[in-house]
């Protein structure tokens, strides 16, 4: 299938412009709000923004790689790219949901593909409560902070932390520890995908936490409830080099 329309969306780095020039002068393109799949040049940053602006659109998103990781994207060449897409693999990610209540008292929600940390703002560690679907799970958490990975992020920041590394297919979520002192062993857990989280910030006024969902932070919170969301992001891949082979392969060490 080669019939459709792309638009691009690039980043500002060089490298990204670069590239958006060169792809510009070999296909046509239209507005990326109006297109049939998104062309989304730069790094995992940039395709992160891209997803998060098409979030309230049933539109494909193909990624070609610009900038140093690029565990999302593709390998960026500009020959045959409308084949690829024809016969990329397609992965239906859905984003965490977070609800975060600040101590002024506002309630502000943010998605995140990644995954939603909770972190320390000043020198001293938070203590955190952790619920899970409402069940008290751990009182106090005595750490740089906690997160919640999605499979998609479970290779991200989650990754750095420890945490495990999740099959897309596996309908679970990470709750992984930043620097925990005390449960100092605690590994984290594997929770379902269903799982509502809710992380209660002891001691907020002298031990302040910010919540971040992928990039949207929102500073000083007394609370954060963390769910899976029911919309959807459609990433499309290589058929070749598909998103679950790169997962497998990184749990291998490669």
């Amino acid at each position: 299938m080669t019939d459709f329309s792309i638009g691009f969306e690039a980043s500002g780095s060089d490298a990204a412009q670069k590239a958006l020039a060169e792809l510009s002068a070999a296909y046509a393109s239209v507005a990326s709000s109006e297109a049939d799949v998104i062309i989304a040049l730069g790094g995992d940053g940039s395709m992160l923004r891209t997803l998060h602006g098409s979030i309230d659109r049933d539109v494909p998103v193909f990624g070609l790689n610009c900038g140093s990781v690029g565990f999302l994207l593709n390998e960026y060449r500009v020959g045959d790219l409308r084949e690829r897409i024809g016969d990329a693999q397609e992965v239906v990610i859905h984003p965490l949901a977070m609800n975060a209540h600040t101590e002024s008292g506002a309630n502000l929600e943010a998605y995140a593909f990644n995954e939603v940390s909770l972190l320390r703002q000043a020198h001293q560690s938070a203590k955190l409560a952790i619920s899970v679907d409402g069940v008290a799970r751990i009182p106090e958490l005595i750490a740089d902070g906690v997160m919640v990975a999605t499979p998609a992020g479970s290779t991200a920041y989650n990754l750095s932390a420890g945490g495990p590394i999740i099959p897309l297919d596996a309908n679970i979520l990470a709750l992984t520890p930043i620097s925990p002192f005390r449960p100092m062993r605690w590994p984290g857990a594997l929770l379902n995908s269903s799982s509502q989280v809710r992380v209660d910030v002891l001691d907020a006024h002298n031990r302040p936490v910010s919540a971040v969902a992928d990039s949207t932070e929102i500073r000083h919170v007394s609370s954060v409830e963390i769910r899976e969301s029911t919309r959807k992001a459609r990433l499309l891949f290589d058929k070749d080099e598909g998103f679950y082979e790169r997962v497998l392969r990184l749990q291998f060490g490669r």
